[in-house]
């Protein structure tokens, strides 16, 4: 995966599958500083992703300067980043796109679920094998 700095910030691009439909987000945060993965709730919609009210629990995102705003986090018990299979892998689905330019978050979960490694001289991220 490629990390190109945009406004001072790592965005990458990934293929998000859920359920044999798959989505090219060219507009994703790379934040080891956020906990969880967020993606936006409407960009998520264009494959069968939808906040579950039921199951899933609201809770606050908090940003620099203590901002927050209400996401929903639910489990997915089936979702492929790029070539990642991940089972049970909670996700939190917000309104990202409008009031911050994204269309979602890659947060540490992420990041340690899969071992990756952002290599910032090449501007590439790298998994271990």
């Amino acid at each position: 995966m490629k990390i190109q700095l945009q406004q001072g910030l790592p965005i990458i691009s990934l293929t998000l599958t859920h359920n044999n439909q798959s989505i090219v987000l060219p507009n994703v945060l790379f934040d080891t500083g956020c906990a969880a993965t967020v993606f936006d709730t409407d960009v998520l919609a264009q494959i069968g992703i939808f906040i579950d009210f039921i199951n899933g629990r609201a809770k606050r995102m908090y940003g620099v300067g203590g901002t927050s705003e209400i996401c929903y986090e639910q489990m997915l018990p089936e979702l492929q980043i790029e070539h990642f299979a991940l089972n049970d892998f909670p996700i939190q689905l917000g309104s990202i796109q409008e009031p911050y330019g994204f269309d979602g978050i890659l947060g540490i979960d992420f990041m340690i679920r899969v071992r990756c490694k952002a290599d910032f001289e090449t501007m590439e991220i790298k998994f271990s094998s």
